[in-house]
């Protein structure tokens, strides 16, 4: 396997113009590149490209993930921009806490899903330590 290849989330939209804004509002990203059919998003360390698509995801599994420093501030951030976090049992505040998951990150990671506008689950994580 090559350890030198970049890696990106390709992200599927049914309507890019209505997905480009949904992302600027609510989690207050803009595009650093932009094509005919598709929209290029830099991160810190990674980066997503949201493509129009006849396709659609059934968004049941995580799409794209975010790790943050601080979940619950996070979490309050994307709130009152108006995302929904899903709930699931266990959850408190949205969060839930994930133990021996990904263990070359910590010990875990605590973590929250929502949906973009196009039906695309997305995740939040912050690992512990």
């Amino acid at each position: 396997m090559r350890t030198n290849w970049r890696i990106e989330a390709r992200i599927p939209t049914q309507d890019l113009a209505r997905a480009r804004r949904w992302y600027a509002e609510k989690l207050g990203l803009e595009p650093a590149e932009e094509r005919d059919g598709g929209l290029r998003y830099e991160g810190a360390s990674g980066v997503f490209c949201l493509f129009t698509s006849a396709g659609a995801s059934d968004g049941s599994f995580t799409q794209m993930g975010f790790y943050v420093d601080d979940i619950e501030s996070t979490v309050a951030d994307l709130r009152s921009r108006g995302v929904v976090f899903e709930e699931y049992a266990g959850a408190v505040n949205g969060i839930m806490d994930i133990e021996g998951n990904y263990p070359s990150k910590g010990r875990g990671e605590r973590a929250a899903w929502f949906r973009d506008s196009e039906g695309n689950m997305l995740g939040i994580a912050e690992v512990i330590q």
